[in-house]
């Protein structure tokens, strides 16, 4: 039986093999089984996804992040006045927090209905399928600096022409700056921070 995942969207990917050029094997995920199915998880990886529904294969590494840091990012994002705006992702040493791009599925819903009949009384259907498309971009991200100490840096990106990383004089805790820096996404002081 091939190895399968179903992703945050509901869509089913198969595990699938290759050969490169230079007879090394070359795993992927497909919608249909392409290749060489694969039937189980190669030694030494894991199967990941991204906040925006993109499945992978990656090699296994011991997560530097404690899940009460986890933890506590979740938690400041679920106070955020607009949580489903946003979403959280656990890199090796590092915890990233992502912003929906585009109009809120909500809204979208709301003023769809109220331009045609057709859609009236099918909000929640709308706003569920809206939410499924949504795409996310990184906006913060908190960097484990000192592991014994369990210390955290702090970048935010930088839409200036090019988007990049800017690196904030925040440092400390990060429950400490989830719960100070987390309130600003999605306002002017967020743009404003250094």
């Amino acid at each position: 039986m091939p190895v399968t995942y179903t992703n945050r969207k509901g869509t089913t990917y198969y595990l699938c093999r290759s050969v490169t050029r230079t007879g090394k094997p070359r795993y992927y995920f497909a919608r249909e089984p392409k290749g060489e199915p694969v039937e189980e998880v190669p030694h030494g990886y894991e199967i990941g996804e991204s906040v925006n529904g993109l499945v992978f294969l990656r090699q296994a590494r011991p997560a530097q992040i404690l899940p009460a840091e986890v933890a506590a990012v979740e938690a400041a994002v679920a106070r955020h006045p607009k949580p489903r705006d946003y979403r959280v992702s656990i890199k090796h040493d590092r915890i990233e927090v992502y912003e929906r791009i585009g109009p809120d599925p909500g809204e979208l819903a709301s003023r769809l209905a109220g331009f045609s009949g057709a859609f009236h009384g099918k909000e929640a259907a709308m706003r569920e399928f809206l939410e499924e498309g949504s795409r996310f971009t990184p906006v913060l991200r908190f960097i484990l600096a000192d592991a014994e100490r369990r210390i955290f840096r702090v970048e935010r990106m930088h839409y200036g022409g090019r988007d990049e990383w800017f690196e904030m004089r925040a440092e400390g805790p990060v429950e400490k700056l989830a719960k100070n820096l987390i309130p600003t996404l999605g306002t002017h002081r967020f743009t404003d921070l250094w």
